[in-house]
Order: structure tokens, then sequence, then C-alpha cells
């Protein structure tokens, strides 16, 4: 089951960034800039804010299947994404973007669930595993582009949406939850409150927060900036394979984050993490004229450490929570840090453009793996932080 589940979510993981990787041809089909075009990655992350909350507000997956659940939203994210083939005009193709984050809250939690479903023994190798698919779907839009050689935007549209669609398939057809349906916590708006005064929790927040600053513009910006290394004179032989094999180094890197997190403790595997994956966002601009070689083991490093400690700042969150607002603690994480996103999603082509280089683009970056360790090294030092990952700090 954990094997066919993690197929199905990077198919339908494709979808996130497959207007992202081939924003220059769209770009230019639909008659925007690139700074216009960076909402077309934004309007996905606003749309997943909005389904997930949507969803905890109603309690979705305790009212309907997560079967159901994980095959209409694969096939919402199928029609929203192949809507970009008819090069609509702008509003059109934010609105089918918008549409896409809404299914995929649909996909990427329920998937998690209904992993959980299946695992006492191992549940937490199993979520890790379902992060990297998470991952490693999201990278896959790069490497359909290198299939076509780069020229073809509207081959990486059509594979994404036929992958959505396959996904959908799977989901109706192969997939049941298991017998170990964990609780679900509830999102109460009333119970914000505790979770700001919760000093620990905030602290762990605080963490993703530094950590989400990072991670999604470095997704959506690695394939421009490749490119114009490689524009700049990196010998790069194609930027489209390099920005998958940046992304999908992810997916390992959720299990070695996994495993270090339970052994030596969420606090200093996140600040490891943190520390390697900001140095790389400052060095990665040093070698942007070269040498290749290093330029490229960077890259990689950076993206099997950006993402590696990701499902860690959930796992504190719950363990830190009293039991009455896990669900609220988690929900005010995910909305705030996903907020915080289309923020440096924007920012990163703003800095590029202000500058007139690609080069030290990701500098604006590091900030936040910065205050991210601060803060994990801070819950760290508190009593607290004995409730984490059994008393593995």
């Amino acid at each position: 089951m954990l094997t066919i589940a993690s197929i199905a979510v990077i198919c339908a993981l494709t979808s996130w960034f497959a207007a992202t990787a081939v924003l220059d041809g769209l770009a230019d089909a639909i008659g925007i800039t690139v700074q216009q075009g960076a909402w077309l990655t934004n309007a996905v992350q606003l749309g997943f804010v909005a389904g997930a909350l949507t969803a905890s507000v109603i309690s979705l997956t305790d009212s309907v299947s997560l079967v159901r659940v994980l095959t209409v939203s694969s096939l919402l994210a199928a029609l929203s994404t192949a809507v970009l083939l008819m090069e609509p005009p702008l509003s059109v193709a934010l609105a089918a973007r918008f549409t896409t984050g809404i299914a995929l809250a649909g996909v990427y939690p329920s998937a998690m669930k209904m992993i959980a479903s299946w695992f006492i023994r191992g549940r937490g190798l199993a979520l890790g595993i379902m992060v990297g698919a998470i991952t490693l779907g999201s990278a896959m839009p790069h490497f359909f582009r290198a299939l076509g050689s780069g020229t073809s935007w509207q081959l990486v549209i059509s594979l994404s949406s036929i992958a959505c669609l396959f996904a959908a398939v799977v989901f109706a057809t192969l997939i049941q939850e298991g017998p170990h349906t964990p609780a679900r916590g509830k999102f109460n708006p009333k119970q914000l409150g505790k979770v700001l005064r919760d000093k620990p929790v905030m602290l762990a927040n605080l963490g993703y927060f530094g950590h989400m600053w990072e991670l999604y513009a470095m997704w959506g910006w690695i394939l421009a900036y490749a490119s114009a290394a490689h524009a700049a004179g990196q010998s790069l032989t194609n930027p489209s394979i390099l920005a998958f094999l940046v992304v999908a180094a992810g997916a390992p890197g959720c299990l070695l984050g996994g495993y270090l997190s339970d052994r030596i403790g969420r606090c200093l595997t996140t600040s490891l993490m943190m520390a390697v994956s900001g140095a790389c966002a400052l060095l990665i601009g040093l070698l942007f004229n070269g040498p290749t070689g290093l330029f490229v083991m960077v890259a990689l490093l950076w993206g099997f450490t950006v993402v590696a400690d990701s499902a860690q700042f959930s796992a504190a969150v719950s363990e830190l929570s009293p039991g009455d607002f896990v669900g609220s603690s988690l929900a005010f994480q995910m909305a705030v840090g996903f907020a915080i996103t289309v923020f440096t999603i924007w920012l990163v082509p703003v800095v590029a453009n202000q500058a007139g280089s690609w080069r030290w683009a990701f500098l604006i970056l590091v900030p936040g793996p910065i205050v991210g360790i601060i803060a994990m090294m801070k819950l760290r030092a508190l009593p607290a932080s004995a409730k984490l990952a059994g008393g593995r700090r």
C-alpha cells in the first residue's frame, strides 16, 4: 500500500510546479512577464492554504472517505492543470492554478493520514517516504521539460495532467484505508490564542517559518537560476535536468532527516539541515560563474537538505501541543508557513531584476535558516523539549 500510494502521490504532485517549470514558454504564450508569472506559482500556494484550512474547519476527511477525497482531488488537479493548454488570459490562468492548490490540499494531507492508518510501528519512516514522494512529484515537471529538450511547454503541462489522471485512477481502484486510522485534531479558531501563548509550540513554529522562507522559493526558482548560470558560462548540459535532480534530491534527504530526528533529536536535526541549506544559499552565488562541478555539488546538497527537516517541524508541534489543540496548532503552522512562501517566491525574481543578475538573488533566503536555527536551539534549551521524539531533543 505504501508503494502504490507513493507512486500515486508522485503523479498527483507533478501538477504543483507544472507551470513554474515552463514559465518562460507559458509566459510568452499568454503574454505576461516573468515577474507576473511568479503569481502562477503563488496562486498554487494560496490555493493550498485555502483548501487545507477549509478542509480543517469542516473536518472533511472525518465526513468523507480518504479514498474519495484523494480521487476527486487528483482529478481536479488534472483538469485545472490542463486549462493552461488553452493559453488563457492571466486571470483565468491564476484561477486555474489556485484551483490546483485547492486540489493538492486534498492530496497532500489526506495521503499522509491514509498511510498513517497502515502503520503503528514504522509510521515515522512511512511518513518520511511519503514526504519523499511529495518532493519527487514536485520535481517531475523539470524532468518532463528535459524530455522535451526544454522547447515544448505544452508537453510538460500535458504530461502533468495525464499523471494526475493516472493518480486518480490508482486512488480510486487500488487504495484503501488501513486499520489504524489516527484521530484527527480539529481546527478551532478560538484556540489560536493558546497557540500564540505557548512558547515551545511557537518556537517550533518559528523554526518552520524560517524553513519555509527558504524552501519553496528555492524550488520555484532553481530552474531560472540554473538557466541564468548556464547563460553566464556554466557548462551545464541541461539546466532542466539539474533542476529536477536538485528538487528530487530532497526525497532521500527526507528519509535521512526522519532517521536522524529519531536518533539525535528534532531540534538538532532541523538545525543541522538548516545550517547546511543556508550555507548552500550563500555558496551557490559565489560559484555562479564556476567551477561547474562545485556549483552542481552545492546545488544538489542544497536540494538534499532544504526539505530534509520539513516533516520534523510538524512532528514537533504535534508532540508539544496539548491534545485539544493539536489540529489548531498544525493549521496555524501550515497557514503562516505557506503564506510566507508567497512573499519569498515573489521576492526572489524582484531581487534578481533589481540586481540585474540572478547571481545573488538567493541571498535573500539566508535569513530564514538563521532564524529557524535560533528558534530550534532555544526550544532545545526548554524543559518542554523533552517531549520531542521520546526525549531526543
